[in-house]
């Protein structure tokens, strides 16, 4: 059975049980405790916590879930279970099904629908769950067959309070044959015999404090099967990467490196870390997340360098993944759209960063030769070889093979310890738990008091009533003039800070009291809050208001939202396909919009865009709205932001007939409202990450003004008309630079002469070749280098310097240099500087030709050069 058929059968079946089909939603939760999504459940955590409802007749909810989990990326492709990308089939009840017709159901699907012989499944239970316990052995499972664990095994919690539950784990055995042989191998045991492919959770209890359990009014079902393992067991094979998804693009590698599979297990290694990785850094970066060196992006980026280097390690030369991730689409492109919508900027993507990593690996190479050299013994310490690891991508096992190529040996306790630190550090700086932290004031607001009624699309103003108020944190009666709150309304027509609009300002009134909302943002999606100070009376829970935007600062905003609507498709008219939306703020005084594109655009470019824009808005066209579905807006081609997060139902903004977006935000009614947008600045952001900010309407007429005048005041100082500022200047730096030119001609001319004065008393050391020993005040320190220069022309035999300097600015100085032939006889610049530097409380380094330090300690530079004297003579055994 495929996995395409697998997938289909267990959402169909939900479906026939009274489920909902959902979609997959992104790998960027909408949870900001979570770094990616980790399961199923993440979407439907509103549910769980009776925030949202499943509408009827729908008794619970059922998914195909992408999912990517990294803690420990180094463990993926060493074992055939492990994955960073997998696909997490599910099923959910909120409150209307649970153990019964849970265990029945998995029952009957793992043997009717998969077929799996019912002798070969285990299940395993809570020791004190003896409700489920009974409900297998009613479904005719064998004793035998029913493994009792203990809470750690088979008792989830959300955190030391809050949901919980016994779980129900479904076993498949594979038979001894692929087992670890011992005679207590059993469910539950490290190795490959017995595979866990279903959980079930039974969320049935409120753990207090104290530890006791309080029975939750309704009981929650969370389950998750792991589709990639099941295809396995299917198919009658033995691990997740011979299955028909990855097994396929294992085939792909085969062919790429020239070697089979299940030969040499360093090749398999490699062939499973490609054909995983392909996958995550497919979906990841469908889905909006880009290469960094922080949070998911930084994810990525690991991913892709570990995928880029094993590949490289196998021998395959030049760009590669953009194969694996053709090979990717077309197997799943069908189930996942994204994956399909976004091929040109993932392939761009992907190649940008081989290329990148590519000069990272000689990089690496470079560095690891350097640590080599200077070893002071035959150890490489750990932490060393973990710069070379988590900086360039260097495994250990290289690391150890290129130094013992040189009699090396390299520190593995203290690169484990290295690691350590930084799993350690990865963990707490992010949770895999896929219900992350819950609760809160707006979470238990939002449960209380429902979803905010949104007027704002079409009333800059309505009475309203205050559900809640919020200071600090905490639930308030009553606020009064000079504090600071949170006010909840039950409608409201501020719009929220979202999809990169800042909220509304205004004001909410009534005779009591006066509120000025200084801003309004959605803590808790459905929740909009109104943030701001009481100017004047007092305001209670329940008081009847009026809540009115400062119409004048939604206007300026509107304008700027829609101008990023026509920017972004003037972006893909000019640069093409492959530019997205990376991010966007979009304020009063200013709009700033981050897209996906590889270099920086020419000057041409960005007038070429600038002038698009500005056409579309004086075509005075209109701007209108709809609702729909998701399936029916993609359907249709609008183009959905990248990276974003949609609902079932969209709102789809059209700007004329050449723009359609999915957007939520407010917007001029016609495209001359915005007036003209100029184009401040354009620049880069981070990694294929372009950034342009504007301004519209009177803020880009200000802006222009303020240029003009700026071009008045310099042609002022010019003595010339505006149009001829440019020529003028021109010809003005021309000058400048004829001055400067000779100024130092001269300036090398006195340092000759200042130098030859100093020579004719400076040291020279005669240890088979002349070093001379020089100190010199009031120099700048940029010029320490020509130094040398002067002096090795005077030189009659080719020798060294060291050079100690007190600078203009009041600081210490070393130079070292020297000559071939002094190199041949044993000078060493970069060896000589390091010993010294940390006389005058300083460091530095360089090459055996030349060197260089600074410091502080200047008083101490008659004493590094004393000591480089000394080191140079013992060094010639005089």
């Amino acid at each position: 059975m495929k996995s395409s058929e697998i997938r289909e059968k267990y959402l169909r079946f939900f479906e026939e049980k009274g489920c909902r089909r959902f979609p997959s939603s992104s790998l960027i939760p909408d949870d900001p405790s979570l770094l990616l999504t980790v399961a199923g459940m993440v979407q439907f955590k509103p549910y769980f916590l009776q925030q949202k409802q499943l509408e009827a007749p729908y008794i619970g909810a059922t998914t195909a879930q992408k999912c990517v989990r990294t803690n420990d990326i180094d463990i993926i492709g060493t074992t055939g279970r492990h994955l960073s990308f997998f696909e997490m089939l599910g099923n959910f009840s909120f409150g209307a099904y649970f153990k019964d017709e849970m265990c029945a159901w998995a029952y009957e699907f793992s043997t009717e629908v998969l077929g799996f012989e019912p002798e070969r499944l285990y299940f395993s239970v809570y020791e004190k769950d003896l409700e489920t316990i009974d409900i297998w052995k009613a479904l005719g499972v064998p004793e035998d067959h029913i493994v009792i664990m203990g809470a750690e095994d088979n008792f989830w919690r959300a955190g030391p309070t809050g949901p919980c539950g016994p779980c129900s784990e479904l076993y498949y055995d594979q038979g001894p044959s692929v087992g670890c042989g011992k005679p207590d191998c059993a469910p539950g045991c490290d190795c490959d015999r017995y595979i866990e492919f279903w959980n079930c959770v039974f969320t049935q209890y409120d753990g207090q404090e104290d530890g006791t359990l309080v029975p939750l009014p309704k009981k929650n079902i969370d389950t998750g099967m792991g589709l990639e393992r099941v295809a396995a067991l299917t198919q009658g094979v033995y691990t997740n990467y011979d299955s028909d998804i990855l097994r396929g693009l294992i085939t792909l590698g085969e062919e790429l490196i020239g070697n089979a599979y299940g030969i040499d297990t360093k090749v398999d290694l490699s062939l499973r870390i490609l054909a995983d990785h392909a996958r995550a850094v497919t979906f990841m970066i469908g889905d909006g997340i880009l290469p960094s060196n922080e949070g998911r992006g930084y994810v990525l980026r690991r991913l892709l360098r570990r995928a880029v280097r094993h590949g490289h390690l196998q021998g395959i030369e030049g760009p590669f993944l953009g194969t694996f991730v053709d090979a990717v689409i077309q197997e799943m492109g069908s189930v996942y759209p994204e994956i399909v919508e976004n091929e040109s900027l993932i392939k761009r993507v992907v190649l940008a960063e081989e290329d990148r990593f590519g000069a990272t690996l000689r990089q690496g190479q470079m560095y690891l030769d350097s640590a080599l050299d200077t070893l002071q013994d035959n150890v490489l310490d750990g932490e060393t070889a973990f710069v070379l690891h988590d900086t360039y991508g260097f495994p250990f096992e290289i690391t150890a093979e290129v130094a013992h190529e040189r009699g090396i040996e390299v520190d593995r306790s203290g690169f484990e310890a290295a690691m350590s630190v930084q799993r350690e550090r990865a963990r707490a700086a992010r949770s895999d738990d896929a219900w992350g932290s819950y609760g809160g004031v707006f979470s238990h607001l939002l449960k209380q008091l429902g979803e905010t009624i949104f007027v704002g699309y079409l009333e800059k103003s309505t009475s309203a009533r205050i559900q809640a108020l919020v200071v600090d944190g905490e639930v308030v009666d009553r606020v009064e003039e000079g504090m600071t709150a949170d006010v909840i309304l039950d409608r409201t027509p501020f719009y929220g800070e979202m999809g990169g609009q800042v909220g509304d300002t205004g004001k909410i009134a009534n005779d009591c009291g006066a509120f000025e909302v200084r801003d309004a943002v959605i803590p808790e999606k459905g929740l909009r809050v109104q943030r701001g100070l009481v100017t004047a009376g007092y305001l209670t829970v329940g008081d009847e208001i009026l809540a009115s935007i400062d119409v004048m600062f939604r206007n300026r905003v509107s304008r700027n939202h829609t101008a990023t609507h026509i920017l972004h498709w003037a972006l893909r008219e000019v640069l093409g396909d492959h530019v997205k939306q990376a991010g966007s703020l979009v304020a009063a005084d200013r709009l700033r919009f981050d897209f996906t594109h590889f270099e920086a655009m020419t000057p041409e470019q960005i007038a070429r865009v600038e002038l698009i824009v500005n056409e579309k808005i004086m075509d005075a066209s209109p701007v209108t709205f709809y609702e729909t579905s998701l399936d029916e807006a993609r359907a249709a081609g609008v183009t959905a932001l990248f990276g974003e997060k949609y609902g079932a139902h969209v709102r789809v903004l059209e700007c004329g007939s050449y723009s359609r977006e999915l957007c939520g935000g407010t917007h001029v009614a016609n495209t001359a409202e915005i007036g003209f947008l100029k184009i401040v600045s354009e620049g880069s952001v981070g990694n294929n990450i372009r950034r342009i900010e504007a301004v519209t309407s009177y803020d880009a007429l200000s802006y222009v003004n303020a240029l003009q005048s700026e071009l008045k005041d310099t042609a002022g100082l010019l003595h010339v008309s505006p149009s001829e500022v440019v020529e003028r200047t021109a010809r003005d730096l021309e000058e400048l630079r004829v001055f400067k030119e000779e100024a130092r001609r001269l300036q090398q001319a006195t340092a000759r002469r200042e130098v030859a004065d100093v020579l004719a008393g400076a040291e020279t050391l005669d240890i088979g070749y002349p070093v001379i020993l020089l100190t010199i005040s009031d120099i700048e320190s940029n010029e320490l280098r020509s130094i040398w220069d002067i002096v090795k022309e005077r030189m009659e035999v080719p020798g060294a310097l060291v050079l100690a300097a007190r600078t203009v600015d009041g600081k210490a100085a070393l130079l070292a240099a020297g000559s071939k032939e002094a190199i041949d006889a044993g000078f060493d610049a970069s060896a000589l500087i390091k010993q010294i530097a940390p006389l005058i409380d300083g460091s530095g380094g360089g090459k055996p030709a030349m060197a260089q330090a600074g410091g502080t300690a200047v008083s101490r530079l008659p004493e590094a050069l004393d000591a480089a004297r000394e080191k140079l003579t013992a060094q010639a055994g005089l």
